[in-house]
């Protein structure tokens, strides 16, 4: 049998998407996703806990979720976990893990999102692959309730 390392994320954006140009001026935008999870204790008692996720969207991907995704925008991440390492300005040696995000699909309703953002219309779109060649910018009502998976 053969390897696996992809995530399905489904969760809510904590800030506004952040992106920045390499030398090469390719897209990259940094995204914190939020997931959460509800559950009653030993005591019946209701609780919920949340995991931050880091998630790296490069190119075309990246300028489209600069576009329509905002604060509180609710997204559907698929990609490959991945571990990089950097010295940080004291020679100190860091870690960090991230999702590298090759498909994103917005799924807030029209102008749904807390950053009040309105994807100009669009209402759901589909960011699809991290090509960028072949974004859907569809999703008419016929599918307002299907999940990405």
């Amino acid at each position: 049998m053969g390897n696996l390392n992809k995530a399905m994320l489904i969760g809510r954006l904590g800030a506004d998407p952040e992106v920045r140009y390499t030398q090469s001026n390719t897209a990259v935008a940094t995204l914190s996703l939020a997931t959460s999870e509800r559950y009653k204790d030993a005591n019946g008692e209701l609780q919920e806990t949340t995991e931050w996720h880091r998630v790296v969207a490069w190119g075309r991907l990246a300028e489209i979720l600069q576009q329509y995704a905002k604060k509180g925008s609710q997204l559907y991440v698929e990609g490959p976990i991945q571990t990089r390492a950097w010295e940080d300005r004291d020679g100190q040696k860091r870690y960090t893990t991230e999702i590298k995000a090759l498909t994103v699909q917005l799924l807030d309703s029209r102008g749904e999102s807390a950053g009040g953002g309105n994807a100009a219309g669009a209402g759901r779109p589909a960011v699809g692959q991290s090509s960028g060649d072949d974004v859907d910018f569809g999703g008419g009502a016929e599918d307002e309730g299907d999940l990405p998976f």
